[in-house]
């Protein structure tokens, strides 16, 4: 485990592989050698502890930030990642997402509380597995969202800010807004990005991006969201 309590400050590029997905050998070490600053384990479907165990034993040879974004309790794997990234779905509609499951793994695990990084996610796309699966409120205007984020940012003290558009590439100005207003949580963006052009616009507003799906359609086109 790192002693840098906020590694996130240096990185620009999260790379997210889903233990549901296959991933060759040769894939992932293009992945890793990419540039991507960190790798994220997160998914959202038929998320076991062994899948995420397996892809787990696959990045174990690589000196690369390793972070397990857990969907539920029983896919902690802690000891071979480097942190844990804890997400609360802070617009949902189901309290579970924010406070349940959380309480599930308290009771029912060992946790490495110095790995824990709390994460308040605001998922935004309707169609999304993510999105159904927590019942998220995403019919927000950039006001609402704004106030979530306020809400996170100085309520609940949590060190990050996550747009989630999950599979569709969101809003720009909005993201350009959220990087105005924030002034101590980090702002994470995650969807969509899958040119080296969309890249660079959210790069230019969150202080992370994080790109997943298009590592496993076209990696050449993944490449060029590192640059």
């Amino acid at each position: 485990m790192t002693e840098n309590k906020e590694p996130w400050k240096g990185w620009k590029h999260i790379t997210k592989l889903d233990p549901d997905k296959p991933i060759t050998k040769s894939a992932l070490k293009t992945i890793v050698e990419s540039g991507t600053d960190a790798i994220m384990i997160s998914g959202t479907q038929n998320i076991t502890g062994k899948n995420v165990s397996q892809l787990i034993s696959l990045l174990k040879e690589y000196e690369i930030p390793k972070i397990l974004e857990p969907a539920t309790p029983d896919a902690v794997m802690s000891g071979d990642v480097d942190y844990l990234f804890v997400p609360l779905v802070i617009n949902t509609g189901d309290l579970k997402w924010i406070v349940g499951k959380h309480v599930d793994w308290i009771l029912n695990h060992t946790i490495r509380w110095n790995e824990v990084i709390p994460e308040a996610y605001i998922v935004l796309n309707p169609d999304s597995a993510v999105g159904k699966l927590t019942k998220s409120k995403t019919a927000l205007n950039i006001e609402e969202v704004i106030a979530y984020a306020h809400y996170a940012e100085k309520y609940l003290r949590i060190p990050i800010v996550y747009i989630e558009y999950s599979g569709t590439y969101g809003d720009p100005n909005l993201v350009k807004r959220l990087s105005e207003v924030l002034d101590e949580a980090s702002l994470f963006y995650g969807g969509g990005i899958d040119t080296k052009a969309k890249a660079a616009e959210m790069k230019s507003y969150a202080d992370v991006i994080i790109v997943g799906n298009i590592v496993y359609t076209n990696l050449d086109s993944y490449l060029e969201t590192v640059c």
